[in-house]
C-alpha cells in the first residue's frame, strides 16, 4: 500500500507542474461611427491590474483603480499614456481625440472616447495605431475592430505589428 502511494504521489507531482496559470495581456477596442452625433465613438477594455502596474511602473503611483481610495491623479495619467500609445487617423490625418470617461466592470477599465465633428461621406480610411502596453508586455495583444459604413474588420495588433486600417 504504502508503494501504491508513492507511484500514485509521483504521478501526480508532475500534472501540477502545469496548472500554474499563465497572465494572458490582451486589450480590445471597438470602433464605430455615430450618427446621432457625427462621431467616431471608441470604446476601449483593459485589465484593470495591468493598468495598475503600468501607473506604478511608468509614473510611480500606486492608484487604487475602481476602489474608493483611487487616486484622482490616474485618470491624468492614463490619458496623457493613452495620447502616446493610442492614435487615430482618418485620410492619413492623425485626429485629436476627447476622453469621455471612464467606468470599471469586474476586472476591466472601460474607456470611452470620441473623435467629434466627423463627415462619414469624406471618409476613405480609418487607421489605429494601439501600442497601448506592447511597452510593458511583449505578449500584449490588442483587438481592434473597425465598423464603419457597412464595412467591417478585425485585427490583432502586436509590440511589432500595432496598426490596423480600414478601407471605405
Amino acid at each position: 500500500m504504502k508503494s501504491f502511494k508513492r507511484s500514485l504521489f509521483l504521478l501526480i507531482i508532475p500534472l501540477f507542474a502545469f496548472t500554474t496559470m499563465h497572465k494572458f495581456y490582451m486589450s480590445v477596442t471597438n470602433v464605430s461611427y455615430s450618427e446621432k452625433y457625427s462621431s467616431l465613438q471608441i470604446t476601449s477594455r483593459i485589465f484593470i491590474d495591468d493598468l495598475e502596474t503600468l501607473l506604478k511602473t511608468r509614473y510611480d503611483i500606486e492608484a487604487n483603480l475602481a476602489t474608493e481610495d483611487e487616486l484622482e491623479i490616474a485618470a491624468i495619467y492614463l490619458q496623457k499614456y493613452f495620447r502616446q500609445k493610442f492614435v487615430i487617423e482618418i485620410n492619413g490625418k492623425q485626429m485629436e481625440y476627447q476622453f469621455l470617461g471612464k467606468k470599471y466592470d469586474t476586472d476591466l477599465a472601460i474607456f470611452y472616447l470620441e473623435v467629434p465633428d466627423i463627415d462619414l461621406s469624406k471618409v476613405k480610411s480609418v487607421a489605429v495605431q494601439n501600442k497601448v502596453l506592447t511597452d510593458l508586455y511583449d505578449e500584449q495583444q490588442n483587438l481592434l475592430h473597425i465598423k464603419l459604413n457597412g464595412s467591417k474588420k478585425s485585427f490583432v495588433l502586436l509590440k511589432n505589428n500595432d496598426k490596423g486600417m480600414l478601407k471605405l
